[in-house]
Protein backbone atom coordinates (compact mmCIF):
# COMPACT_ATOMS: atom_id res chain seq x y z
CA UNK A 1 0.00 0.00 0.00
CA UNK A 2 2.55 2.49 0.63
CA UNK A 3 4.63 2.01 -2.53
CA UNK A 4 1.14 2.69 -4.59
CA UNK A 5 0.85 5.76 -2.08
CA UNK A 6 4.43 6.75 -3.15
CA UNK A 7 4.23 6.25 -6.66
CA UNK A 8 0.45 8.22 -6.73
CA UNK A 9 2.22 10.98 -5.05
CA UNK A 10 5.25 11.25 -7.30
CA UNK A 11 3.01 10.94 -10.48
CA UNK A 12 1.57 13.90 -9.02
CA UNK A 13 4.49 15.88 -8.10
CA UNK A 14 5.67 15.03 -11.80
CA UNK A 15 2.09 16.31 -13.42
CA UNK A 16 2.80 19.68 -11.37
CA UNK A 17 6.22 20.00 -12.76
CA UNK A 18 5.38 18.98 -16.42
CA UNK A 19 2.77 21.54 -15.85
CA UNK A 20 4.21 24.53 -14.08
CA UNK A 21 7.16 24.51 -16.95
CA UNK A 22 5.27 24.42 -19.51
CA UNK A 23 3.00 27.47 -18.66
CA UNK A 24 5.55 29.28 -17.32
CA UNK A 25 8.39 28.96 -20.28
CA UNK A 26 6.43 27.20 -23.12
CA UNK A 27 8.94 24.00 -22.68
CA UNK A 28 7.42 20.09 -23.06
CA UNK A 29 9.48 17.84 -20.10
CA UNK A 30 8.46 14.88 -21.07
CA UNK A 31 9.35 15.54 -24.98
CA UNK A 32 12.33 17.19 -23.47
CA UNK A 33 13.48 13.68 -21.60
CA UNK A 34 12.41 11.70 -24.57
CA UNK A 35 15.43 13.91 -26.47
CA UNK A 36 18.47 12.13 -27.85
CA UNK A 37 21.51 13.19 -25.46
CA UNK A 38 23.03 15.63 -27.82
CA UNK A 39 19.85 17.38 -28.17
CA UNK A 40 18.51 16.70 -24.75
CA UNK A 41 22.72 18.77 -23.55
CA UNK A 42 20.78 21.94 -26.19
CA UNK A 43 17.99 21.78 -23.65
CA UNK A 44 19.87 21.86 -20.67
CA UNK A 45 21.92 24.89 -22.23
CA UNK A 46 19.12 26.84 -23.09
CA UNK A 47 17.45 26.26 -19.53
CA UNK A 48 20.71 27.33 -17.86
CA UNK A 49 20.97 30.29 -19.82
CA UNK A 50 16.76 31.05 -18.94
CA UNK A 51 17.54 30.29 -14.97
CA UNK A 52 20.75 32.87 -14.86
CA UNK A 53 18.74 35.34 -16.75
CA UNK A 54 15.27 34.75 -13.96
CA UNK A 55 18.23 34.38 -10.90
CA UNK A 56 19.72 38.25 -11.87
CA UNK A 57 15.70 39.45 -12.91
CA UNK A 58 14.96 38.20 -9.02
CA UNK A 59 18.57 39.62 -7.46
CA UNK A 60 18.12 43.01 -9.20
CA UNK A 61 14.30 42.84 -7.85
CA UNK A 62 12.50 43.35 -11.37
CA UNK A 63 9.30 43.87 -11.61
CA UNK A 64 9.35 40.78 -13.57
CA UNK A 65 10.82 37.91 -11.84
CA UNK A 66 8.87 35.51 -11.14
CA UNK A 67 9.36 32.40 -8.25
CA UNK A 68 7.27 30.01 -9.91
CA UNK A 69 9.03 30.21 -13.15
CA UNK A 70 12.78 30.06 -11.47
CA UNK A 71 11.68 27.09 -9.59
CA UNK A 72 10.09 25.15 -12.34
CA UNK A 73 13.31 26.25 -14.44
CA UNK A 74 15.47 25.09 -11.48
CA UNK A 75 13.20 21.61 -11.10
CA UNK A 76 13.50 20.94 -14.91
CA UNK A 77 17.05 21.86 -15.15
CA UNK A 78 17.84 19.38 -12.29
CA UNK A 79 15.35 16.34 -13.99
CA UNK A 80 17.13 16.72 -17.29
CA UNK A 81 20.48 16.67 -15.13
CA UNK A 82 19.42 13.95 -13.60
CA UNK A 83 17.90 12.02 -16.70
CA UNK A 84 21.99 12.74 -18.61
CA UNK A 85 23.48 10.94 -15.37
CA UNK A 86 21.38 7.94 -15.44
CA UNK A 87 22.36 7.34 -19.25
CA UNK A 88 25.66 7.71 -18.51
CA UNK A 89 26.70 11.18 -19.67
CA UNK A 90 28.02 13.86 -17.98
CA UNK A 91 26.05 16.72 -17.16
CA UNK A 92 29.77 18.69 -16.14
CA UNK A 93 29.94 21.47 -19.34
CA UNK A 94 26.79 22.57 -17.96
CA UNK A 95 27.08 25.25 -15.19
CA UNK A 96 24.59 27.64 -13.20
CA UNK A 97 27.22 30.56 -12.03
CA UNK A 98 27.38 32.14 -15.51
CA UNK A 99 30.85 31.09 -16.44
Amino acid sequence: MATFQESKRRAAAEARQTAALQLACGIDLAAALAMPLAARAGMMARLARRLRRERQKGLSRHWSYDLDRHIALKQAFDRLRGANEKGGASAAPFSLSGS
